[in-house]
């Protein structure tokens, strides 16, 4: 069963890591129009992302390996998430534009993060590292 989490978070991982790389940085470098799309995005947020996906893939690469790191690198996306989270309600605050769909991203992406970190954590078989 272990096992079957393992590789389940570690699939999970890889696709939301990769899509959110292609997505942050579709927004970051205006490639394929989607800045345009995006409308009033906030760029530290979409930075904050973009920052997560590259831990994502980290922590898929080190739970790959069986490596307690890993689950260091999710914990470091989700502080990561919260700051950015709480600038994002200063930056609603002082009135500035943004998107609803943004608080509603964040809190989805913060709290897939909760749960990848906690199952990167528990998945991870204790007595077979070796560090």
């Amino acid at each position: 069963m272990k096992k079957v989490a393992r590789y389940t978070t570690i699939a999970f991982l890889i696709a939301f890591g990769l899509l959110s790389l292609f997505l942050t940085s579709s927004v970051i470098f205006d490639l394929f129009g989607i800045r345009a799309k995006e409308g009033n995005y906030v760029l530290f947020i979409v930075w904050a992302n973009f920052i997560s996906a590259i831990l994502y893939l980290a922590a898929a690469y080190g739970l790959i390996k069986q490596q307690r790191w890993s689950a260091f690198a999710l914990g470091a996306s989700f502080l990561i998430l919260i700051i950015a989270f709480i600038g994002l309600k200063s930056h609603i605050s002082e009135g500035l534009a943004y998107e609803m769909k943004t608080v509603s991203a964040m809190i989805f992406r913060i709290s897939i993060t909760l749960v990848l970190t906690i199952l990167a954590y528990f998945t991870i078989d204790r007595y077979k590292i070796k560090n």
